[in-house]
């Protein structure tokens, strides 16, 4: 009887430790292969990563594998954000698309501050919506000084306008505010921005301009200041 214990041990000693086992399958591709739901009855709380690490799913072979944190936190960088700012050689810009008083400030690539040259287009100096979504956008401009001493013809003001696959819309405007004390004096404040969300579509082509322009005075906007940013926050 010894001897047949002994010579069962001998056996199941040179049986591989490394094996694979499969839980509702027969044929594991993993050292555990698992095909069906896991559930976990209680998983410690860590209050910070530094000395841990990620556990990830690869959706294409459902596998498992660690992955680093500064992996997912270089994965966050957003690259639809953008910012420009023109401080000189103001120009307004007419095109066939824009409603009637609004025309587009001048801006160029080279005048970015933050983001890619690519998302900017100096041939119809608009802005081109990457993917589609929710964007935060932001857009001021101030005429001359900012204080004009009196009211402007026309309502100037500006706005944001955008072109969807040939079709132009006006978006969003806010004209410049007026004041005027009887018999004293009148000022127009001519400082103005906009700050709202979005939806965009992909390839929207997104203009910055002023509305009711057309009485502006070239030299006092050619020492205006203008500026916007753009940047995407959710699908």
């Amino acid at each position: 009887m010894k001897t047949k214990i002994y010579s069962l041990l001998l056996a199941l000693s040179t049986v591989p430790v490394f094996s694979q086992v499969g839980i509702n399958t027969a044929s594991p591709s993993a050292t555990l292969d698992v095909n069906g739901t896991v559930k976990v009855r209680d998983i410690p709380l860590t209050t910070a990563l530094p000395g841990y690490e990620i556990l990830a799913l690869n959706t294409g072979s459902a596998q498992i594998a660690k992955v680093d944190p500064q992996v997912l936190y270089n994965s966050t960088v957003n690259t639809s954000v953008y910012a420009a700012k023109k401080t000189t050689g103001i120009n307004l810009l007419s095109l066939g698309l824009f409603p009637d008083g609004f025309r587009a400030v001048n801006f160029l690539a080279s005048e970015r501050s933050v983001g890619s040259a690519a998302l900017f287009s100096d041939t119809d100096n608009t802005f081109t919506i990457p993917s589609t979504g929710v964007y935060q956008v932001g857009f001021s401009f101030r005429y001359g000084a900012g204080l004009q001493a009196a009211i402007l013809t026309n309502t100037p003001g500006i706005g944001i306008f955008r072109n969807r696959a040939g079709v132009g819309t006006l978006i969003d405007n806010r004209v410049f505010s007026g004041l005027t004390i009887p018999l004293l004096l009148s000022l127009t404040i001519s400082d103005s921005s906009i700050n709202s969300l979005y939806s965009f579509q992909a390839g929207d082509k997104i203009s910055f301009g002023l509305t009711g322009s057309s009485a502006l005075e070239a030299a006092i906007l050619g020492t205006s200041v203008s500026s916007f940013f753009i940047y995407k926050v959710s699908n």
